[in-house]
């Protein structure tokens, strides 16, 4: 046998254990063997491994249903974990996200006015400090949400519109300011590995998420299983296929893209609301049927269902993930939506396409973030020591 060979099947065993814990949550040793297609005394091995390494524990045994010796149950602890950092234009956030899913820590800073790159590498920081704190747990590393194009091999923001960066390095900056590794991307591409992980595209190979926020609509697939990045990084921006001919322009200058004709904005003015979360501007929504805001609502969704048709046609999805006010949106119509989707893309692309809304909501960009860090130790759990 060569050498090497041996360390290397038991880093694949180990990485492919911790992954099956990682993205289904708590299982049996017994399931786990059969996920894995390793025999009993192998999965028994690798748990103890895992273990050793303070990164699963297990629970009283249970019987699976079959007949024999009752099988403990393997989960995976918080002692390990992740800082994940959403940026927006009106406020940064930084979680502290254990390996198990668990968020443990958050602290948020709020602008009054759209903050710097600098400016936010200083708040980043101070908050990573925060949420660390005294916390005891082995932080492998920081993974950052923004919304704008990122350059994936160094974490340069090429161009965040609403943001106003343009080229501005962020992730060695933040590394050194922290002393952890610091990976970037942008952040409804994160969504959409997230939703497929974790959220209403679990299960699905082939996935579009869109989301709308403060900072416009973005976008991510998941292609067989992959995220799509792209050459550079930069795949997924849904927000600037044009779905109308009108002057109005998005925050690149490009007019009549789906971001400049759907828009928060005009949602929270029909709605008579200065300011609104997520939930708050849904809720409001969802109990407001006048004819003045269901024209506003029709209208968008009509330019809503020209993209998402523009995309089916393209990437061929199993499930489309709304996620922001884009989910309430669908909420608010979603018979008007899928039909107008069915009728804009072509027949086959069309069939069996789900249009679903975000299962994780405020979860999702921290959980999506954090994966980012967790992805070294996914592949070599070795690595924790």
């Amino acid at each position: 046998m060569p050498g090497g060979t041996t360390e290397e099947m038991r880093r694949a065993n180990l990485s492919t254990v911790l992954t099956l814990l990682y993205r289904n949550g708590p299982q049996s040793r017994t399931a786990l063997g059969r996920a894995s297609g390793r025999n009993r005394s192998t999965i028994a091995s690798l748990v103890g491994d895992l273990s050793a390494m303070g990164l699963v524990d297990e629970d009283e045994p249970t019987s699976d249903g079959m007949v024999g010796r009752p099988s403990p149950v393997v989960y995976i602890r918080p002692d390990v974990a992740a800082v994940a950092v959403t940026a927006e234009i009106d406020e940064l956030k930084v979680a502290l996200v254990g390996l198990d899913g668990t968020i443990l820590r958050v602290a948020r800073r709020t602008y009054a006015q759209i903050p710097s790159a600098a400016a936010t590498l200083e708040s980043c920081a101070d908050l990573i400090a925060d949420v660390r704190g005294s916390a005891p747990v082995v932080c492998v590393g920081v993974g950052c949400a923004i919304p704008g194009q990122v350059r994936s091999a160094d974490g340069v923001v090429r161009n965040a519109p609403h943001l106003r960066w343009v080229d501005a390095p962020f992730a060695e900056p933040l590394a050194r300011a922290t002393g952890l590794p610091v990976r970037v991307a942008n952040d409804a591409s994160l969504g959409a590995f997230a939703e497929h992980d974790f959220g209403a595209g679990r299960g699905a190979d082939h996935l579009l998420y869109l989301n709308g926020g403060a900072s416009g609509i973005g976008g991510g697939a998941v292609v067989a299983g992959r995220p799509l990045g792209g050459a550079n990084g930069y795949a997924g921006e849904f927000g600037h296929i044009r779905v109308a001919g009108a002057g109005v322009r998005d925050s690149a200058g490009i007019a009549g893209t789906l971001e400049a004709m759907v828009t928060r904005a005009e949602l929270l003015d029909v709605l008579g609301l200065e300011y609104a979360d997520v939930d708050l501007l849904e809720t409001t929504l969802l109990a407001d049927r006048t004819h003045r805001v269901r024209a506003v609502v029709e209208r968008q969704l009509g330019h809503l269902a020209t993209g998402l048709a523009a995309a089916v046609n393209v990437l061929n999805p199993q499930v489309v993930v709304l996620g922001g006010f884009l989910a309430s949106l669908l909420r608010y119509d979603p018979e008007h939506l899928r039909g107008a989707v069915a009728e804009a893309a072509l027949g086959p692309n069309a069939e069996g396409v789900s249009i679903v809304a975000s299962e994780l909501g405020a979860r999702l960009l921290p959980i999506g973030a954090a994966s980012m860090a967790f992805a070294s130790l996914l592949a070599n759990p070795v690595a924790v020591r």
